[in-house]
């Protein structure tokens, strides 16, 4: 009997002439996107990342003039991570981050060598980003903001980089009401880091895996993608300015130095952690490959029962003749 089509495993073919093929089941039961060339695919990451680090370091950075607050980067982020996953997910995944592009392989959505293609692409995403905002700092906006004279471009983003310690936005702000009341400073010691920037890294490749794979409903991803990724920057932005993506870290790191850099190597291995350990739990557990649909029938072959079947009707017929 010949039984409709499911949507998730038999979408509309490829129009003719076109370069991307239809959609089909990968070998770990989730269904993949259009095959796209390599170089297509890195292009999409690049830009990706370079429109979300954009967004995330322009609102950032001039928070004490915007007064938008933690909140306001946390939708600024929301809103453009959505746009961005709908605009290119059916491309390159929609990654934009190397920790999803790690649970990604972990898991079986892509190779580790476009793995490795991605971090580069997203690396560079980044700090161009980064780079376009460090160029267009107005003279004399760094010293205004942090009170000190001499301050320039690279001041200026050491707050919007990520950090624990002294380098957490906690300290910063509560630094100066501590030492006039002479009260014991407070911030956030490495092993909170690591585990607040690990944990919320794991919780938003979580949300990317599940609503991305087999039978989600597609049209909802890329706003559950944007909303998880805003809230974990509420919850770890106070701690660590929000890292949860090695690429945007580095590019912040890079261009502040000092501190900064020296303490860039938790912002890869925290969310590289907390990634790995939820793309091997998604492999682990990821339900057997389903067989795709096929309405020309040029992938069935007879099994066991078919074979039985056929010699049962073999049987009766030679019985029939033999009656008549």
């Amino acid at each position: 009997m010949t039984t409709a089509p499911d949507p998730y495993l038999s979408p509309p073919s490829a129009p003719p002439g076109t370069a991307v093929e239809p959609h089909r089941l990968g070998e770990a039961g989730v269904v993949e996107a259009p095959r796209v060339g390599l170089l297509t695919r890195v292009g999409a990451e690049l830009f990706g990342t370079f429109a979300l680090v954009l967004v995330i370091l322009g609102t950032a950075l001039y928070l004490q003039l915007t007064a938008v607050g933690a909140l306001g980067v946390a939708l600024a982020t929301a809103l453009v991570l959505a746009g961005l996953v709908a605009a290119f997910g059916h491309v390159s995944g929609g990654h934009f981050n190397p920790a999803v592009s790690l649970g990604a392989a972990l898991a079986g959505r892509i190779g580790f060598l476009d793995m490795l293609a991605y971090w580069v692409a997203q690396v560079v995403g980044a700090l161009l980003a980064a780079l376009v905002l460090f160029v267009s700092v107005p003279s004399g906006l760094a010293a205004a903001l942090t009170g000190n004279s001499t301050a320039g471009a690279q001041d200026l983003f050491a707050t919007v980089s990520n950090g624990w310690g002294e380098q957490s936005p906690l300290f910063a702000q509560t630094e100066p009401y501590t030492t006039q009341a002479g009260l014991p400073t407070i911030t956030f010691d490495l092993k909170t880091a690591l585990l607040l920037e690990a944990i919320g890294t794991a919780i938003f490749v979580a949300v990317i895996l599940g609503v991305t794979g087999r039978k989600a409903a597609a049209q909802t991803a890329p706003f559950a993608i944007g909303g998880t990724l805003g809230a974990m920057i509420l919850v770890t932005g106070l701690a660590t300015n929000a890292g949860l993506n090695p690429a945007r870290s580095t590019a912040t790191a890079l261009l502040a130095g000092g501190e900064s850099l020296g303490q860039l190597w938790l912002f890869w291995v925290a969310p590289l952690v907390g990634a790995a350990i939820v793309g091997l739990v998604v492999m682990a557990f990821a339900p057997a490959p389903e067989v795709p649909y096929d309405p020309d029938g040029e992938l069935d072959e007879p099994d066991d029962e078919d074979d039985e079947v056929v010699e049962d009707e073999i049987e009766v017929t030679d019985q029939d003749d033999a009656r008549s």
